[in-house]
């Protein structure tokens, strides 16, 4: 029985050892195949995973920033650059590895960088981080004083690299063409956002090998070097000069006029279609683009919370806003230089033609007719009074002697239905009736309105793209705006070429229309003739447009001309939006932005080397420069100054000039009494500006000579014996303190409202 029950046991410990063995074989194969899956997981699956975290836990990259491509204007001065700073950031990892004292560092790093104090302990508490950014882009003698407190101290959580900033040297010159970068040094406006990729460059690298600790290994000679690509230059069209006078006289005219939403003018090659110039008014500091003007700054006094960021959004966004390219406008008057265009190429009129305006024309399709401007009407006049006039009637009945059909046809020859396609983001695009609208056989109304440039809307860049094919010889061209994109080596990497579109007129009607555009400044009754400079042969066409919907006070008054006009270079469109009714004076287009453009003529023919060529009339009333007699002998120096057009005064007795009024070298009107001083003492007393605004030139002269002071004119030529003209501007505010013999510089323009358009 004991051997029987040994054998069971014997045979059911075997059984047991047997099933044991055999469950261990099945866990060790099962746990093999979850480990052989796991690892195939880990090892094919997210290979490239766990790939990636161990180069990241045994190699450090710093980065090294490419500096970004210069834009320079078109006689290469320096609108736009980088310049090296320095970008400041901390490593949580690091402190905690070296055991560092977080407040002692957020303490000096606060007061340095000006930086809060508690969103850099925040930053503190992500221990795995190697890299948080402290401050960016900061100057060197601030970066200096970093590394100074880093090295004292001997910190190592505390690190700075080299970056690059942005740099606009003449501050809000330009801002709307230039565009600005953001932190991480990408285009956002202008210029910048465009020409991007040309002016980026390409960032390099550094790689190195560290330890577990993620400091560099000693004694491994693994490094990875990338050298950084600069970016390339880019060459603009506009000329920094130009851009200047452009700017500066729109910015006087606003303040002149009273104008409530600022302003818009072009400068363009006539025959290029390079800019030259491009401004809108207000315009802010790329240097510091978050920044709105202290006017914008009033209207968000008051707000808070999310109204006030939402005001602050808005601002911004409409001081960098290129309206030239990217608003639309009603044109007015200014647009009947087309019509006159279209009508001289079909041979529908010429210089024996005439128009009788009685004040109103009746329309097909219109309840109501047409009004003319000046409620009486002009009478019976030719081709070129006509333009002269601005007459609403005339030219109502010269759209309808083209047609609907062919005026349309026209308007897409000129380009007018589509965008210019300029080499800027954001250009707008016009509004036009549908062609079945417009050229509807029952209802002339659209034609009748389109051809004085009302009932549709185009940009300020389609008008003078238009105006300068109508100067040119009739050759639309492509306006453009950078010149080329070169290297480091002066090598061109893009070039920006003169493109004729397509020829819309011939060059006979081109010539005729400068003939007749010319008599609106130099005409008998012109409306334009406040854009008269003396020398010059200026062409142009006035326009004063109502807003409408927005107020019956509410206007936009414009002028655009060209010149020479016998051989046009230059185009220059000046827009004016909303003058205040509450200023007093005369809301027009011929009053308000002819005098604009033509100041700006007068600044830039002479810089552009186009030499004036002067009537007898103009060489009696021009600004002439006072000659330098000091230390002359008085004889001689009274012959000098009557030979130059000067009559004389002498104070003193003594045989030689000791002193002169007004200084040698600045320009007065011709005929103005230099004093000089024959040993006796000039008056070193400073007087007050008087306000010359509406007297004559006479009376204007005269108070100045009683105060001790000098005239200097632009606009319309002056005269003594006219009461009409008068002066809109002067460029010392009344009521200054200035010198004894200082020189001031007044507009005169032509006051008669009889012959200028309040609407058109």
């Amino acid at each position: 029985m004991a051997s029987k029950n040994k054998k069971f046991i014997q045979k059911a410990n075997v059984q047991t050892q047997r099933r044991t063995l055999s469950l261990v074989i099945v866990c060790g194969i099962a746990a093999f195949l979850v480990m052989a899956v796991h690892l195939y997981n880990i090892q094919i699956v997210k290979h490239d995973f766990y790939e990636q975290h161990a180069i990241e836990q045994q190699l450090r990259q710093t980065t090294i920033s490419a500096s970004r491509g210069t834009i320079y204007d078109s006689n290469m001065k320096v609108l736009a650059m980088s310049a090296s700073v320095e970008t400041v950031f901390i490593s949580p990892a690091e402190l905690k590895m070296y055991n560092e004292n977080p407040e002692f560092i957020a303490r000096g790093l606060s007061d340095i960088l000006g930086v809060d104090y508690n969103s850099i302990m925040e930053k503190w508490k992500d221990t795995g981080s190697w890299y948080k950014t402290i401050a960016r882009k900061i100057e060197q003698d601030t970066a200096d004083k970093v590394r100074d407190f880093k090295n004292k101290n001997n910190l190592k959580s505390i690190h700075l690299e080299v970056d690059t900033k942005r740099y606009y040297p003449y501050g809000t010159l330009a801002s709307q063409i230039l565009g600005f970068v953001g932190t991480d040094n990408y285009g956002l406006e202008g210029i910048e956002a465009k020409y991007d990729d040309y002016l980026q460059g390409t960032s390099g690298r550094i790689v190195r090998a560290t330890t577990a600790n993620g400091t560099s290994m000693l004694y491994t000679k693994f490094e990875d070097y990338v050298d950084a690509a600069n970016g390339n230059d880019v060459v603009l069209t506009i000329d920094s000069n130009i851009q200047y006078y452009l700017e500066k006289h729109i910015q006087q005219a606003i303040a002149d006029y009273s104008i409530k939403n600022g302003g818009m003018g072009i400068v363009m090659n006539v025959k290029t279609g390079a800019i030259l110039g491009m401004a809108s008014i207000e315009n802010y500091d790329p240097n510091n683009y978050q920044k709105i003007s202290d006017k914008a700054q009033e209207k968000l006094n008051g707000l808070t919370g999310e109204d006030y960021l939402k005001k602050l959004a808005e601002a911004q966004i409409s001081q960098r806003r290129n309206r030239c390219i990217s608003d639309t406008y009603e044109p007015g008057s200014t647009f009947k230089s087309f019509t006159l265009a279209i009508a001289l190429e079909e041979g529908l009129v010429n210089d024996k033609s005439t128009f009788y305006c009685g004040g109103t024309v009746a329309v097909p399709g219109r309840d109501t007719p047409v009004h003319c401007w000046k409620s009486a009407g002009h009478g019976s006049q030719t081709l070129a009074e006509a333009v002269q006039h601005s007459c609403n009637v005339a030219f109502v009945n010269i759209g309808l002697m083209i047609g609907a059909e062919k005026f349309y046809d026209y308007m897409e020859a000129f380009g007018f239905f589509e965008k210019t396609k300029i080499d800027l983001y954001g250009e707008g695009q016009s509004l036009w009736w549908d062609k079945d609208v417009f050229e509807d056989r029952e209802n002339k109304s659209q034609l009748a309105a389109a051809s004085f440039g009302q009932t549709f809307n185009i940009t300020p860049l389609q008008l003078i793209t238009g105006i300068s094919c109508l100067a040119n010889g009739g050759k639309l061209m492509k306006p453009y705006i950078v010149s080329k994109v070169i290297d480091k080596n002066n090598n061109i990497v893009m070039a920006n070429e003169p493109t004729v579109v397509r020829q819309v007129i011939s060059a006979e009607t081109s010539k005729k229309v400068c003939e007749i555009l010319e008599t609106v400044v130099n005409g008998g009754e012109s409306t334009g003739a406040n854009a008269y400079v003396a020398g010059y042969r200026i062409a142009g066409k006035t326009a004063t447009s109502e807003k409408i919907g927005q107020g019956s006070d509410d206007y936009i008054v414009s002028f655009v001309g060209f010149a020479p006009a016998n051989d046009p270079e230059i185009a220059v469109l000046v827009i004016l939006d909303t003058p205040d009714p509450a200023s007093g004076i005369y809301i027009s287009g011929g009053i308000m932005a002819a005098p604009a453009v033509g100041r700006i003529f007068a600044d830039s023919l002479p810089y552009l080397g186009i030499d004036p060529i002067y009537s007898e009339d103009e060489l009696s009333s021009r600004n002439i420069t006072v000659p330098s007699v000091k230390n002359m002998s008085v004889a001689d120096a009274k012959s000098a100054l009557e030979g130059s057009g000067f009559s004389v005064r002498v104070i003193g007795s003594g045989g030689s000039v000791t002193d002169q009024v007004p200084a040698a070298n600045v320009s007065v009107i011709s005929g103005t009494e230099v004093i000089i001083y024959a040993g006796e003492a000039k008056p070193e007393a400073m007087v007050y500006v008087p306000n010359l605004y509406g007297k004559t030139y006479s009376q204007a002269k005269n108070t100045l000579e009683a105060a001790g002071l000098y005239l200097r004119t632009t606009g319309v030529a002056p005269s003594a014996s006219s009461s009409t003209i008068v002066v809109s501007a002067q460029s010392l505010s009344s009521g200054s303190q200035v010198a004894y013999g200082t020189v001031i510089e007044v507009t005169l323009v032509e006051s008669d409202t009889s012959i200028m358009e309040t609407r058109g």
